[in-house]
């Protein structure tokens, strides 16, 4: 009977968390807010340099992908593209900038610069730690997005197997044009 007990708590322990889930979040940058799709899942932000963080579902048997949100960043997509390609490797025969595409557009108040690159991903937890690991990352997709509001700047970064970004892409493209 206590066993009884204890998944009956587990049980209604899990069903309250799932509710505080389904709460939309706003996410809220200087003057700029676009609440985040019902299945994106909330986060504690995993470092300091985060303001939100979101795990969106994988696709069949793939892991699921990560989304964070960082403010006050440093501006330019002239600065900061190079610097995200070179955390990939080409395939054999190509550049990075084969595997690489860009955009701009203008949501209200802000000039939004986009860089998404697929292939093997040099990834490091802590990018600027001398002894953080780098892991190789194969058919990996990274949507960087950089938006520069007049006062502050703002990146966003999409990341995971390129299947499980491929049912993203569109809806997270959306939500980011979506920023009033």
């Amino acid at each position: 009977m206590r066993r009884v007990s204890y998944l009956l708590a587990a049980f209604l322990l899990v069903g309250v968390a799932r509710g505080a889930d389904d709460k939309p979040v706003v996410v809220k940058l200087n003057k700029l807010s676009a609440t985040a799709p019902a299945n994106w899942k909330s986060e504690k932000p995993s470092n300091r340099l985060r303001t939100f963080q979101f795990k969106l579902p994988g696709a069949k048997d793939h892991p699921e992908a990560e989304l964070s949100v960082m403010n006050e960043s440093l501006p330019g997509a002239d600065k900061n593209f190079p610097k995200w390609k070179n955390t990939f490797v080409a395939p054999e025969g190509k550049t990075v900038d084969d595997i690489s595409k860009t955009a701009k557009w203008e949501v209200k108040g802000a000039t939004v610069n986009v860089l998404e690159v697929t292939g093997t991903w040099k990834f490091k937890e802590r990018p600027f730690d001398p002894k953080s690991k780098e892991m190789l990352l194969e058919d990996w997709r990274v949507i960087w997005v950089i938006v520069e509001e007049k006062e502050e700047t703002h990146h966003f970064r999409l990341s995971g197997p390129s299947i499980t970004i491929a049912e993203h892409a569109k809806a997270f493209e959306t939500w980011v044009k979506s920023l009033k």
